[in-house]
């Protein structure tokens, strides 16, 4: 019967305990790549490195041959290759906002948490896993909170149906005296003869998208308000 090292299981119980801890994150948020996802990825990360490892020291050398390996050759080529998960959750939306890549740079760490069990370094990847955790879960609050004026922010995408084209200038007026911070301005005349704005703007990010949307739909002109959160 073959031998059974039971570090080898250790390094991959472990493992599948920081993927579990990382995907359970992203799948609370209802991300693309949840609990199963980060979850393999670790496990298998791990499982190439110590087979990377292993292998290095597997073969003897003798009088005739030499062989040399690099024990980490193939954790080196995980680290590589995980870039084709992470480009397939980032996503272009059609107001030219990207979404996903905090989503794939939490592959990338899933990864990376593998690699570092696999190779032993335990305390590490239990340190990196709790500053994934709270660099994505605790410190946007905190900025939200003491950070500058900019990180207090959020982004709403406006677009107002407007008649006649003299109460768009008043409409982006308004705007500003309310103290919203314009981003962005298009401008598109449609077929039935309206027009339509869409004002990308930054408002306090402890106001609600209900709030924005009362004060914009009850300005003079606006016939239709449609308004989506960038954040």
């Amino acid at each position: 019967m073959e031998y059974i090292d039971i570090d080898i299981l250790i390094k991959l119980g472990v493992s599948a305990v920081f993927g579990l801890i990382i995907g359970l994150e992203r799948e609370l948020k209802r991300k693309p790549v949840g609990l199963k996802t980060s979850l393999v990825i670790s496990v298998v990360s791990c499982l190439l490195t110590i087979v990377s490892i292993e292998s290095a020291y597997m073969f003897p050398n003798t009088d005739d041959v030499r062989i040399t390996m690099d024990p980490l050759r193939l954790a080196a080529q995980i680290v590589s290759g995980i870039g084709f998960l992470g480009a397939g959750v980032i996503l272009r939306r059609g107001n030219d906002s990207i979404s996903g890549l905090t989503t794939a740079a939490m592959i990338w760490g899933a990864a990376g948490i593998g690699i570092a069990v696999g190779a032993g370094f335990y305390i590490e990847a239990f340190i990196g896993v709790a500053l994934l955790i709270i660099s994505v879960e605790f410190m946007p609050f905190l900025m939200k909170l003491i950070g500058p004026k900019q990180l207090r922010e959020k982004e709403i995408m406006l677009q107002l149906f407007i008649k006649d084209k003299i109460q768009i200038d008043k409409a982006i007026s308004l705007l500003v005296e309310k103290k919203y911070i314009m981003r962005r301005v298009r401008i598109k005349d449609l077929d039935n003869g309206d027009h339509l704005v869409q004002i990308l703007v930054a408002v306090d990010y402890r106001e609600k998208i209900t709030e924005v949307y009362e004060f914009v739909s009850n300005l003079d002109g606006v016939n239709k308000v449609e308004i989506e959160s960038m954040s």
